[in-house]
């Protein structure tokens, strides 16, 4: 009898190599498991690590690739693209100083190169504004009342062609604000600030956790993540119909940053929040803040729009917003997830103050940041803000607050949704295709009386040439996006 051959094991190198091509062609949850592989293999080995924490850069798990990159370093300290992977990690931690001292370290080492040299100052640029920012920052009311001040002043040229705001808004000036932004044309900055002021006060009024009520007979559409995906949020709307008192819906945060027409998307949906307060909700995300909106292009969109002052005024509306929604008294709505302690009731999440920027720890913080995982307990975030949390978690908060469900969003799925814990806990994200590179597909839930989720996946369509991170190219570049 023949002897079966037996099949050699993968090299260390052969499982980089392996890693190397699904990089290579975008599949980075696969590459992320090759590189792990070559690890095991062989774990002396810095670019192993480095490389992996390149993939986790691309899946904006930030805290997993400052670990490798601290690990590299650890078995390396003169391997300069260690160091690299940290700055960029530590960027998108948005830890600026942190960034810039291992930039100060590569050129040290490497005084010759170009790109070291170009990335290092570009991060001091991003330190110095900052700080100037931060000095001659205005309160939040004097900048609300300055921007009243200046849209009463405004006249409205005669040579402007847009749709014109006349008392309050209706769904004849949103339709037509809509269309022109599709013609990629914006409306005038006088009704452009109108709109903000009336959603920063009707924002300030709401609780932390706004009640959503379904009607008889009626329904509720739940949407994830839009990303500055206008013309993905028009398909939306166009396979549901628009908002309207016997069409809500929620918005799950995060409708900003990484596409370039988040200025379009906010403005349409604030203005359906104005015409509908009732049946149209929004929800805070983790790009809802100013760090986020600095790296991820919101800012520089608003600024090239329109101006800096609107910029500045969007993280005081933004600051405003709920953390959450609560469905029929049964469904928790958040963006990211679950707090990172046991016992805590929505009572609680009630008193949190939160017209701020989030922290880096405690309710708020878990509520825009926080995500499932398959195992039971908690566990460290890859992300490097916030935990995960498992179904046992999910499981004790839900019948602690008398819930059945969790919908969560924040993370990219590849049919647009996903169930886990038991069918306790669903992800939705709305964005496909997100950021022109990730083949996913969008999605949305239809909640009707009896809360049983129906899920509606759907596809990218096309848009302009306007590439995602346009208005963040400084940023882009330091992340290794």
């Amino acid at each position: 009898k023949k002897k079966k051959k037996k099949t050699a094991m993968p090299t260390a190198e052969e499982h980089k190599n392996l890693g190397n091509a699904a990089f290579k062609e975008k599949r980075y949850k696969e590459a992320i498991q090759h590189y792990t592989d070559a690890i095991e293999a062989d774990p002396t080995q810095a670019s192993y690590f480095t490389n992996r924490a390149f993939a986790y850069l691309r899946t904006e798990a930030f805290g997993a690739a400052l670990a490798d990159a601290n690990d590299a370093i650890v078995i390396d300290k003169n391997f300069v693209k260690a160091y690299y992977r940290r700055a960029a990690a530590n960027m998108g931690l948005c830890r600026f100083k942190a960034s810039l001292r291992d930039y100060e370290t590569v050129c040290k080492v490497c005084p010759t190169d170009p790109d070291a040299q170009k990335k290092k100052k570009e991060v001091e640029k991003v330190v110095r504004r900052m700080a100037f920012e931060k000095a001659i920052a205005v309160s939040e009311k004097a900048l609300r009342d300055d921007m009243e001040e200046q849209m009463n002043k405004m006249e409205v040229e005669a040579s402007y062609d847009g749709p014109r705001l006349e008392g309050p808004l209706t769904i004849e000036f949103i339709q037509a604000m809509m269309a022109r932004f599709k013609e990629q044309k914006l409306i005038h900055r006088k009704y452009a600030i109108d709109i903000l002021l009336q959603a920063y006060d009707l924002f300030c009024k709401l609780p932390n956790l706004t009640a959503v009520p379904i009607a008889p007979g009626g329904k509720l559409t739940v949407c994830g993540d839009v990303h500055g995906q206008y013309y993905d949020l028009l398909n939306i709307f166009h396979l549901n119909g628009l908002p309207s008192p016997d069409n809500p819906y929620l918005f799950n945060g995060d409708f900003v940053d990484r596409g370039s027409f988040s200025v379009e998307v906010i403005f349409t949906l604030l203005s359906f929040k104005l015409l509908y307060p009732q049946h149209f909700f929004m929800s805070r995300g983790n790009h809802e803040t100013i760090n986020m909106n600095n790296m991820y292009g919101f800012f520089g969109e608003v600024t090239e729009k329109f101006n800096k002052q609107m910029a500045d005024f969007f993280t005081d509306v933004y600051n405003w917003l709920p953390l959450g929604h609560v469905i029929q008294d049964k469904i928790l709505v958040v963006h990211g997830g679950l707090p990172s302690q046991d016992g805590v009731k929505l009572a609680d999440i009630q008193t949190v103050n939160r017209n701020k920027q989030p922290p880096e720890e405690g309710i708020m913080c878990d509520l825009l940041w926080c995500d499932p995982q398959p195992q039971m307990g908690r566990s460290v975030s890859k992300r490097g803000v916030g935990s995960q949390f498992g179904p046992d978690v999910t499981k004790r908060f839900l019948e602690d607050n008398g819930l059945i469900l969790l919908i969560r969003s924040h993370e990219v799925k590849d049919e647009g949704y996903e169930v886990v814990h038991d069918g306790k806990c669903i992800t939705i994200f709305s964005a496909p295709n997100y950021c022109d590179q990730m083949g996913n597909k969008g999605a949305f839930i239809t909640l009707k009386e009896d809360l049983t989720p129906q899920f509606t996946s759907f596809a990218a369509v096309p848009h302009p040439e306007v590439r995602p991170m346009k208005y963040a190219s400084m940023f882009s570049g330091l992340l290794g996006l």
